[in-house]
């Protein structure tokens, strides 16, 4: 009876950190899609962050289906000789990656929570088998090569891409879409002609036009519109990616509980809005602000290289981190505009950070392996 009691203790233990783990995951990760919406001035951080949390938790939903393989290879059967019965071994595992997440989004530190769960996956693993219990080979190719060559492609992307965006949409600065109230003359059978007022209409003109009439009630700039859109595709496929990472450590909580694997999704991705909404400001504050100065065409050029990648490597099963490659394509804005106004102090905070996630996460896997053994 004890055995059981324990064993349901640690079940509910897991519920929780797996849900906690997708919290920081949303205040560490929601910067990713929204922050070149602050950094170029399209809008601010509160109107930013409900949108990119909007789109999080919708492509959290969409992973339930279009992601599995992700949940296969994060549930450590890939990564690991042997996984250790029970709920402890995934306990450990998920709070040794939530321990170093929510370290980092505390202190305004974009991490990658990929890089912490597969971290938090070796360390235990070799916590309960020994330096066997872990397939190296399998860590280097599956794991360690999409993480690193992703902010690489991401840094080339954006150097040799960002000329034909800049071709292509630049000019839609230049106009916008605008919302008039039209004044319509109505002349009935009387003769009497009289003023009233039509339904709003959706008009797209040059903004000088815009700015002069006296009939707009609200407009918007195009290419902030494909901003806009772009924020909201790079926050689509962060949930789509991250998702399933994480649900992956609640799949033996799941079982027990007699939760479906479509309901925790849901959790799941309601978790990350959660954490979005209620922690995303100190990261977001260090991609918007801290790293380099952008424009709106800027700013959409990197999230349309950064949705592209993550969501090619969610639909294939590929672990990227959508932390890196965000980060490298505003670093590659800094860069392309010579360096002037690139904060090194902040970019290296940010890759020294990257480099400790993985050996931090394992330590810290590690030691609550070994005490709950």
């Amino acid at each position: 009876m004890l055995r059981w009691r324990e064993r349901l203790l640690m079940t509910l233990a897991l519920t929780a950190l797996v849900l906690g783990l997708a919290f920081a995951n949303g205040g560490n990760d929601i910067s990713k899609g929204i922050a070149t919406l602050v950094g170029s001035g399209v809008t601010d951080f509160r109107r930013a962050t409900l949108w990119g949390t909007i789109w999080t938790v919708a492509g959290g939903l969409v992973a339930a289906i279009a992601s599995q393989e992700l949940v296969q290879a994060f549930s450590g059967s890939s990564l690991l000789s042997a996984q250790p019965d029970g709920p402890g071994f995934l306990l450990a595992v998920t709070a040794g990656a939530i321990g170093w997440v929510t370290f980092a989004s505390r202190t305004g530190l974009p991490v990658s929570t990929t890089h912490a769960i597969t971290g938090a996956l070796c360390g235990a693993g070799v916590a309960s088998a020994g330096l066997d219990g872990v397939r190296w080979g399998v860590l280097g190719q599956k794991f360690a090569l999409p993480l690193a060559a992703s902010p690489v492609i991401a840094l080339a992307l954006m150097w040799l891409l960002f000329p034909v965006v800049r071709f292509c949409f630049a000019r839609l600065n230049s106009y916008c879409v605008c919302v008039e109230q039209l004044d319509l003359c109505v002349q009935p059978a009387n003769g009497v002609a009289t003023m009233m007022a039509s339904a709003p209409a959706l008009v797209v003109g040059t903004s000088v036009s815009c700015g002069r009439s006296p009939n707009v009630i609200s407009r918007l700039n195009l290419m902030d519109s494909l901003h806009w859109l772009s924020a909201g595709t790079t926050s689509f496929t962060r949930g789509l990616n991250d998702t399933p990472k994480i649900l992956a450590l609640g799949i033996a909580a799941s079982a027990l509980f007699g939760i479906s694997g479509g309901a925790f999704f849901v959790l799941v991705a309601v978790a990350m809005g959660l954490g979005g909404l209620l922690a995303g400001f100190r990261v977001t504050e260090t991609l918007a602000q801290k790293v380099t100065p952008m424009n709106p065409t800027e700013g959409f050029a990197a999230n349309l290289i950064t949705s592209l990648l993550v969501g090619f490597a969610a639909r294939f099963g590929m672990p990227v981190s959508t932390t890196h490659v965000s980060s490298s394509a505003i670093i590659a804005i800094g860069l392309r505009q010579g360096g002037r106004d690139l904060r090194w102090q902040t970019v290296r905070d940010m890759l020294l950070a990257w480099v400790v996630t993985l050996p931090v996460a394992a330590l810290l896997a590690a030691m609550v392996y070994w005490i709950f053994r």
